[in-house]
């Protein structure tokens, strides 16, 4: 039987892994009476934690939310991955601050055998930096729009838009994106009657919120390739509507939402809605596809493809052409198929 101490600290434990835990369960993982679990159960209260019980067939015990945050206890496992965690939204624009002091914190407390297995992953991993860095996010707006998308509830806020006009904006929150070094809120702009993404940065909430909404269908493909889609087709220097010889389904199914977007045409072809900074890495998507297409313009990658075509034409002239099928081939298979047969038949 563990030590008092102990016990209670591995009971403090198990309430924390999940919701619900039925008294006759614990007695039995600690390997005690239920009459000790709910004497310890009372101990724990006297420290401050709050734990429910109920009685009956289906009662138990649950630890709730209380008016502080409690001491967490981490198996070793559960440990590495918090730290890892944490020094990775170290770089999140808006939470670097508060994630390089948890991390701090919990790396302060690891026995020296996790210390290392962390160290050893950030010292011999490179993250690949942004080209420029983000720009900063207060928290607090995060955190506004998240409970604003929860409780679904409309917002008013004043925007900055990219040329430096402000105004003020009227939308039905539905979710945050997180898309390389920005914030994104995806919500139904109620002046324009349509889809909008915000930049976070951008955006002063004005509290308090507005009243309830019901809920609308999300855009096509959810909020994450909407903002995809939106980004990169304005970031996009050159802009490409490319026929497909193949469904939508299949080519939706070998590109990324940054890529571009499928229109189905009549099941055996669609279009591919697509662009990039140069017409080179527009050329690359297109070859990746591995499916026959049409491209008629822009002029400039008409061209690109053209010079490509060319270039891969001379890359192999030197190379003896592939020998034609020969007319003799399948009888010498056949005749290799019957002399194998005749060697398994038994003696």
């Amino acid at each position: 039987m563990l030590e008092t101490s102990a016990r209670l600290l591995r009971l403090l434990s198990l309430l924390q892994a999940r919701r619900d835990w039925p008294g006759a369960i614990l007695a039995d993982r600690l390997g005690v009476s239920e009459r000790t679990v709910r004497r310890d159960v009372d101990r724990l209260r006297e420290l401050g934690y709050p734990v429910e019980s109920s009685r009956g067939t289906d009662g138990g015990y649950r630890l709730v939310a209380g008016a502080a945050m409690p001491p967490l206890l981490l198996d070793d496992e559960e440990a590495v991955a918090v730290a890892i965690g944490l020094r990775a939204a170290a770089g999140v624009t808006g939470v670097e601050e508060a994630a390089d002091r948890a991390a701090a914190k919990l790396e302060q407390v690891l026995p020296a055998r996790l210390r290392r297995r962390v160290s050893a992953l950030q010292t011999y991993t490179e993250p690949v930096p942004p080209d420029r860095p983000g720009p900063a996010v207060d928290p607090a707006v995060l955190s506004t729009l998240a409970a604003a998308c929860r409780d679904r509830e409309r917002l008013r806020f004043d925007y900055r838009g990219h040329d430096g006009s402000t105004g003020v904006r009227q939308a039905e929150p539905y979710r945050l994106v997180s898309w390389g070094r920005r914030w994104y809120l995806v919500a139904w702009d109620l002046d324009r009657d349509d889809w909008r993404t915000f930049r976070v940065d951008r955006i002063a909430p004005r509290t308090p919120t507005g009243p309830r909404f019901p809920p609308r269908d999300p855009p096509e493909g959810g909020a994450a390739a909407y903002v995809a889609r939106g980004v990169s087709a304005a970031a996009w220097r050159h802009h490409a509507r490319v026929l497909v010889h193949a469904p939508a389904e299949v080519v939706a199914a070998r590109i990324n939402p940054a890529v571009g977007v499928v229109e189905d045409v009549d099941g055996r072809t669609c279009v591919l809605v697509t662009g990039a900074d140069t017409v080179g890495s527009l050329a690359v998507h297109l070859g990746l596809l591995d499916l026959d297409f049409e491209v008629t313009g822009p002029p400039e990658l008409v061209e690109h493809l053209r010079a490509l075509t060319a270039r891969y034409a001379r890359a192999t002239a030197a190379a003896p052409a592939p020998a034609p099928a020969s007319a003799s081939a399948a009888p010498t298979a056949e005749a290799d198929a019957e002399v194998e047969a005749e060697a398994k038949r038994p003696g």
